[in-house]
């Protein structure tokens, strides 16, 4: 034991008189990171020989480390720490600084530049509030008072007929029975199905309206507003039994007791076929021991809240109707559901989606290990919601897809919500999410996840929260990333798996083939804006540039003023002999306020003054995205025409776009000097068409129809003197509003930028009615004229 003591002790000192390393306080110590670090902790080896190599003691580690003249090339890890703390630096000097780069770009320019690029903003930003509720819009699911209120109003599935004064009404003996003490008496008198029961209330003063409307109260839970006689209401509440229950406490009530049950469901197991009755051992879930699941239910609130189920009870009662050995027998109707199309462990949540309108994943009968995730589970119930016609339960499961979207599961929503069988609502949540999320995305490995569609999606946003020097950095990366899967997919299968593949020992960017790296980028950097990228000599552009990887180089790097050219690539101008390009800005929130930042310090006393001085440009857009919208054009064309909805339904599409266009964000929107009237319009009708669970190419007919809409508005307003359409404006109209219909490449861009030929044949045959408009010559000056139309 002394010896051990003596040898730890005296370690430490000889470690202090050769080389001083033993003190926390040292200053090699500390820059190697060891300050706090007590030495000594693990005893020496017996032998203190220098010439014993001693590579694994850490001691021997920090004499080597001594502050001695090393060859070149020598490596240890203080030059490793090194590097590492100069490697922080200089990622941490190239975080990308929004703010520096905005005002730098700011700083050449004038009053009226950096006003009109803050309207343009502007203008965006009210587009994505409209942007933002167009892809919120679907059709609203309905409510269980609403489905039991139609199910008494269509009497679908009656199985009893009430008389009173002189007036039949069929009703629902579950709905009566669980609701109403009085009827669940009356009902118990008459057992049979489809029983005819003469009524006689005692309190004087019930027309059959009014009764009527408490069968209705029963249903829904609602009175009509014109039926508040209190006294009379008092009277029969007591005669009654009672005032009513809330209508989701007796609706509980019949799914946890099952009383008054005449179905059942039935999951079956494998093959579909089910022997079991509905007394063969049930759980208190309602398994069956034979390896099917009943669950006793009640036909009148599956036939109100699934059109899937109306139609099946409708065909089983026919059945019935023929088999008169049936009639006085309260036998259940048995609804045998596949287990390959509705799984048994999803039997609790979708009965109580029918019965309460709730979605809980936490009903599912999970195995003890393994089996789905709570993802997957919500995107199969989506799909049995859509099979069964239950809009409550496929919207309930859309919103627990959307409660669980992680960057994690990103990918895997996408492309789920891309298919056929996926939720477009869910697609367009979660690609907002990913243009939202885009700047942390693309330096993390859910980039990499990402198929080419859905980065294309959204790549072609004016919304995407990202700098465009970002931008082209994700694209690269992403790029890059797929050649290095493609070689990897083309080595034989005998490197697979091997230290030689390319798996294992990686591969140089040098290595990588340029040619098809464009190959892969050609439908993406078109997407990029070069022209926006900040700074302007980024190193990430000038590499892209001289490995031929962009189609055309940006507009400064061709030549002329180049500072003028990028301010006019941010800025419209509005004379003639603007330098470069202008492509519309995205709505980059950190450029967004560093724009209003530099407007406000700087000239904040003079921007009314200059805004009522600077003439706004027209809205006519660039010779991009005018190829773009035809290619959109093109590709509408060459997909099948949308289902045409009928004239009430259009009717009513119409209306609502009328009421939104007077909603305080579309009025904004409007008023704003730099909006595209075409695009908020569109966002609205994209909006309208989600509502009614019409398809987006809907859209296009719905304007032609709030065309017309408008023109007959128009006729009204001019009075009743003023001539109808002629043949050639009918065809005018048509024309200009469905491109399809033309076989012109006219017809695609008259719409949005119509040249002086087209406006000068057809302006003999519009009738213009007064008001104050700018037109652009093209020489840089406006001339306000009135017009009557």
């Amino acid at each position: 034991m002394g010896t051990s003591q003596s040898t730890s002790v005296a370690a430490p000192r000889l470690l202090r008189e050769n080389t001083g390393l033993c003190s926390s306080s040292d200053p090699l110590n500390q820059r190697c990171g060891l300050s706090g670090v007590t030495l000594g902790r693990r005893p020496l080896e017996p032998s203190l020989d220098p010439s014993v190599p001693r590579l694994r003691d850490p001691f021997w580690a920090l004499w080597k480390l001594r502050p001695l003249k090393k060859a070149r090339g020598s490596s240890s890890s203080l030059a490793t720490l090194r590097r590492r703390l100069l490697l922080r630096r200089r990622r941490s000097s190239k975080c990308p600084d929004h703010a520096r780069y905005m005002r730098e770009l700011l700083s050449g320019c004038s009053l009226a530049e950096v006003s009109a690029l803050c309207e343009q903003y502007e203008a965006l930003a009210a587009l994505k509030d409209l942007s933002v509720q167009a892809d919120l819009a679907r059709p609203p699911a309905s409510a269980k008072k609403h489905d039991l209120a139609a199910l008494f109003e269509t009497r679908v599935a009656a199985d009893v007929e009430l008389v009173y004064a002189g007036a039949c009404f069929p009703a629902h003996r579950a709905i009566l029975a669980a609701r109403c003490p009085y009827f669940r008496q009356v009902l118990g008198r008459f057992p049979g199905h489809g029983a005819r029961i003469g009524l006689e209330l005692r309190t004087p003063g019930v027309d059959a309206a009014l009764f009527g409307a408490l069968l209705k109260l029963l249903y829904t839970g609602e009175l009509a507003p014109h039926q508040h006689d209190r006294p009379l209401l008092g009277r029969l509440a007591d005669e009654f039994g009672g005032a009513p229950n809330p209508l989701e406490q007796d609706l509980r009530y019949l799914l946890e007791t099952g009383d008054f049950a005449d179905a059942m469901l039935v999951f079956t197991k494998g093959n579909g076929s089910s022997s079991s009755s509905s007394s063969s051992g049930h759980s208190e879930y309602g398994f069956s021991s034979l390896g099917t699941l009943e669950r006793p239910c009640h036909k009148a609130v599956l036939a109100a809240r699934s059109p899937f189920f109306k139609n099946l009870v409708q065909r089983r009662n026919r059945g019935e109707e023929l088999q008169p050995e049936r009639a006085g027998l309260n036998l259940a109707t048995r609804i045998v559901l596949d287990e390959s199309v509705i799984p048994q462990r999803f039997s609790s949540v979708l009965l109580h989606a029918v019965y309460l309108d709730e979605v809980n994943l936490a009903l599912v009968c999970r195995p003890l290990e393994g089996g789905p995730t709570s993802l997957e589970d919500a995107m199969e119930l989506y799909q049995i919601g859509r099979f069964l016609e239950l809009d409550i339960l496929s919207q309930g499961c859309e919103d627990l897809i959307l409660e669980m979207l992680t960057p994690n599961n990103l990918a895997t929503v996408l492309a789920w919500g891309a298919r056929p069988y996926g939720s477009a609502w869910v697609y367009r949540q979660a690609v907002n999410y990913l243009r939202d999320e885009f700047q942390p995305f693309s330096q993390s490995p859910v980039l990499l996840q990402l198929s080419a569609e859905h980065l294309r999606e959204a790549l072609s946003s004016d919304f995407l929260q990202a700098s465009e020097h970002e931008v082209l950095q994700a694209v690269l990366k992403w790029g890059e990333h797929q050649l290095v899967r493609r070689m990897e997919d083309r080595e034989p299968n005998l490197l697979s798996h091997t230290a030689h593949s390319v798996a294992r020992k990686g591969v140089k960017k040098r290595d990588l083939s340029d040619v098809e790296l464009r190959e892969i980028l050609s439908p993406l950097l078109p997407l990029v804006r070069m022209d926006h990228v900040l700074p302007a000599n980024a190193e990430t552009l000038a590499h892209a540039v001289r490995r031929g990887l962009l189609p055309t180089p940006p507009s400064h790097m061709l030549g002329g003023d180049r500072d003028a050219v990028r301010i006019h690539a941010w800025i419209r101008s509005t004379s003639g002999c603007a330098q470069g390009v202008w492509i519309r800005p995205r709505l980059f929130m950190p450029y967004y306020e560093e724009a209003k930042a530099v407007l406000e310090e700087h000239f904040s006393q003079a921007v009314d003054v200059v805004r009522a001085a600077v003439r706004r440009p027209d809205d006519i857009p660039d010779t991009l995205y005018m190829v773009d919208e035809r290619r959109n054009l093109e590709a509408a064309s060459a997909n099948p025409a949308p289902p045409l909805p009928d004239p009430a339904t259009l009717s009513q599409m119409v209306k609502r776009e009328q009421k939104l266009r007077q909603s305080p964000l579309v009025l904004r929107a409007l008023s704003l000097p730099l909006t595209s009237r075409h695009l908020v319009l569109s966002q609205v009708r994209l909006r309208v068409v989600r509502e009614f669970n019409l398809p987006d190419a809907t859209a296009q007919l719905l304007e032609n129809a709030s065309g017309l809409k408008d023109q007959e508005e128009a006729a009204r307003r001019r009075g009743p003197f003023a001539r109808p359409l002629s043949a050639s404006q009918e065809h005018l109209l048509y024309s200009r509003r469905r491109p399809e219909a033309d076989a012109g490449a006219d017809g695609h861009l008259s719409e949005v930028m119509p040249d002086v030929a087209m406006a000068t044949a057809s302006f003999n045959q519009l009738e213009l009615e007064e008001s104050e408009i700018e037109l652009d010559l093209g020489d840089g000056y406006c001339q306000q004229r009135f017009f009557h139309y």
